[in-house]
């Protein structure tokens, strides 16, 4: 799977415990990240991350283009939902498109935990339910 991280400031070191307690499971899939969290997470675990440039520079933008072509399977967008951004709609565009092309997002640690967990057992394969390759 093709799994984006995204992170808040204010959620960046959120982001790096998640990934450092998730690392054996994040390895097996390709990683893609915005510029500062994916330094921050590569630096943390030694995963190989594919890093754009930081979320405020594009980097959100980067992600988007790779979910409107289908490259992206799951989205970890751990988000400061009490702070205002200047790039918020950057954060409505992602959720938008992850929506319209059915890619599982998790906006929280509960939620992120949930969908890695489920990553884990093989419960998920959303390109298989969404597109059957017997229909």
């Amino acid at each position: 799977m093709n799994i984006a991280l995204i992170a808040d400031d204010a959620k960046k070191e959120l982001m790096v415990q998640f990934c450092i307690a998730y690392c054996g499971i994040l390895s097996r899939h390709n990683l893609f990240a915005t510029g500062t969290t994916g330094k921050l997470v590569a630096e943390a675990t030694g995963l190989e991350i594919n890093r754009f440039l930081s979320g405020s520079q594009g980097g959100d933008q980067q992600i988007v283009s790779l979910i409107q072509c289908n490259e992206i399977d799951l989205l970890l967008l751990f988000r400061d939902p009490l702070k205002e951004k200047s790039h918020e709609h950057s954060e409505v565009t992602l959720l938008r498109l992850c929506d319209v092309h059915n890619i599982p997002v998790a906006t929280n640690i509960a939620t992120g935990e949930a969908i890695i967990h489920s990553l884990e057992r093989g419960d998920l394969d959303w390109r298989d339910i969404v597109n059957p390759k017997n229909s």
